[in-house]
């Protein structure tokens, strides 16, 4: 599985997206099944907005997205809704590393040219930079991830990757 290069239709959110906006800390009590979850994303925010989710769509925030208490179902949540990536201006560290754990692409750029609907594609090019390409303006450089970080993220998480290495890969 190769998580780059992806392609999907932007959804915008702003600043301070907290993990209690994210899915409510009460519905965890009622299951912890993606499935059932998905069906309460961002409901506080807008109930509607877990209805007009697609797969493959990216979630495009600006500061500090995920900021309140470090639940990983914030993750799950937005992975079981089919999403796949999370493009914003900053995330809070426990977010990041919840989203790389569980394999959800956490991207860091400035976000302030997307608008709600828009065709993205996320890749690397020749040089291995991350681009975001928002198909109207020249693409956007990207904070870089590392390459490690993306064979985590290729399969899925550091669980399956772990799994799939029988340990982490010591390079010379």
């Amino acid at each position: 599985m190769n998580i780059l290069p992806m392609d999907g239709r932007a959804r915008l959110l702003g600043d301070d997206v907290n993990t209690d906006y994210i899915i409510s800390s009460r519905r965890k009590a009622d299951s912890i099944d993606p499935a059932v979850l998905r069906e309460h994303l961002l409901e506080d925010l807008d109930p509607e907005f877990a209805a007009s989710v697609r797969p493959g769509d990216i979630l495009v925030a600006g500061d500090n997205f995920g900021c309140g208490s470090a639940m990983e179902v914030a993750v799950t949540v937005v992975l079981g809704a089919g999403i796949r990536a999370v493009v914003a201006r900053s995330f809070s560290r426990t977010y990041l590393r919840n989203a790389m754990n569980n394999g959800l692409l956490p991207v860091i750029a400035d976000t302030s040219g997307v608008r709600e609907g828009d065709a993205l594609t996320l890749a690397l090019d020749a040089g291995g930079r991350l681009l975001l390409d928002n198909h109207r303006d020249a693409p956007m450089e990207c904070a870089p991830i590392a390459p490690f970080m993306l064979e985590v993220l290729d399969r899925g998480g550091l669980v399956p990757y772990l799994r799939a290495h029988g340990g982490f890969q010591v390079r010379p």
